[in-house]
């Protein structure tokens, strides 16, 4: 059975030795489910921990009496962070393991998380929010690392795909329910239950966790462990490749996380719960995009087709992405608009799976701190698009003029993917 783990003559992976290899690979199997499956929580806590501030923002400022442009400044202290941290978060991952990286990073943001409650001025919230994004920075190259340690090359895709999915969804669910949490509490008691969330998470982790199976994973896997080392791999033309896709793919997504919704607001005249409910549909599909994407990586991967199975699944989400903004520009009407948001989105998150599996096929043991530059590069695409809109609408004094540039920018990416090889499939060249 395809991707299903090889038990080495004698090995036991740690239970009776008269208990059933059959029964053995099943346990073993088990457990790195549910290793993806905690990944997946992480995810989620991740992005609610993100929304928490934004669904706050009213009572906050006015009980600390900031302006819009004071409550910007705060919400970027938080994006420059994370950015800046990803190639540290990444080498923790490494040298630390994922075990004690992710215990470290996400206690350090819930405590955060539950600090920002204690916030008494604008300066405190810039210092707590830049902190708790340096240390949500750790979340995506320690999932990718575990994932890496745990999983087998021919698993990682669905595994990416899940893991990133739960961010998807985490995103969907935060407005309403820290809405909820808001109504008939006080903000500041909000943060501290979103803080306790993540210390059971990372309470948990540490004591059920290790950071390698008990047994090697199969040879294919442990051969590229080595990787094709760190200096080589930051200078070679394929992580150039990687890191520009990716910035293209943060870009058209963040579109949903940033200007969207006040987009939908304006353009077509809509109430806020209306185009809040519009405004998740996008979401939710990148999320069913993610399963569909992993799911395509590893299917590819096992046919004769293994050398384009990172590749295709990235050719065919930017060229839908690019399609679905491009077409944003002709919607004459809100569900019409929605719709396209939609394609653009699930066709960006299909090659997000592809992207970390990537980085774990040219990485090997360096996985963190190269799937970290990825994500930091990625993440100055999302500080761009959030700026490019105000930008771009008031040089050319059209909306149009910022999802055409989104189009651009994936149309781009297809050109990348075609031109992005992994070590595996170089060899087999």
């Amino acid at each position: 059975m395809p991707g299903r783990v090889k038990l080495p003559p004698g090995s036991n992976y740690g239970l009776p030795r008269s208990t059933p290899p059959r029964f053995q690979a099943e346990t073993v199997n088990s457990k790195r489910y549910a290793v993806v499956l905690v990944l997946f929580f992480l995810s989620m806590i991740t992005y609610i921990d993100r929304a928490c501030i934004s669904v706050a923002k009213e009572p906050i400022a006015a009980e600390l009496h900031l302006s819009d442009a004071a409550m910007g400044f705060i919400f970027s202290a938080w994006a420059l962070g994370y950015a800046l941290d990803q190639i540290p978060a990444g080498w923790l991952a490494d040298a630390a393991g994922p075990r004690v990286a992710l215990t470290l990073v996400v206690a350090l943001w819930s405590v955060l998380t539950a600090l920002t409650g204690a916030a008494w001025s604008f300066a405190s919230l810039v210092a707590i929010r830049l902190v708790l994004g340096m240390a949500e920075a750790g979340a995506f190259p320690g999932g990718a690392r575990a994932i890496c340690n745990w999983l087998p090359t021919g698993e990682r895709g669905r595994a990416n795909g899940v893991l990133f999915s739960g961010s998807r969804i985490g995103a969907a669910v935060s407005f309403p329910l820290l809405a909820w949490m808001l109504t008939g509490r006080p903000w500041r008691i909000s943060f501290l239950i979103l803080g306790a969330m993540g210390i059971v998470w990372a309470t948990f982790w540490l004591l059920w966790f290790r950071d390698w199976p008990a047994k090697p994973l199969p040879v294919d896997t442990a051969r590229r462990a080595s990787g094709s080392g760190l200096s080589k791999i930051f200078r070679s033309k394929r992580m150039a490749l990687a890191m520009a896709q990716y910035a293209a793919s943060n870009f058209t997504f963040f579109i949903c996380l940033s200007w969207m919704l006040p987009y939908l607001k304006r353009q077509y005249h809509l109430g806020d719960s209306q185009a809040a409910t519009y405004a998740m549909a996008p979401l939710l599909a990148g999320a069913t995009s993610q399963w569909f994407a992993g799911w395509l990586v590893d299917r590819i991967y096992r046919s004769r087709l293994r050398v384009w199975s990172r590749r295709l699944p990235g050719i065919i989400g930017f060229t839908l992405a690019a399609g679905g903004m491009a077409a944003v520009t002709r919607a004459h009407s809100p569900g019409v608009a929605v719709v396209c948001f939609t394609l653009a989105v699930f066709g960006a998150e299909m090659t997000v799976s592809p992207s970390w599996v990537f980085c774990a096929d040219i990485a090997g043991k360096d996985t963190g701190r190269v799937s970290g530059a990825m994500n930091m590069l990625g993440n100055v695409g999302s500080f761009v698009s959030a700026n490019a809109f105000p930008y771009l609408q008031r040089v050319t004094g059209s909306t149009s003029t910022y999802f055409l540039t989104a189009a651009a920018l994936n149309a781009m990416a297809i050109v990348c993917w075609f031109n992005m090889r992994s070590v595996e499939e170089e060899r087999r060249r």
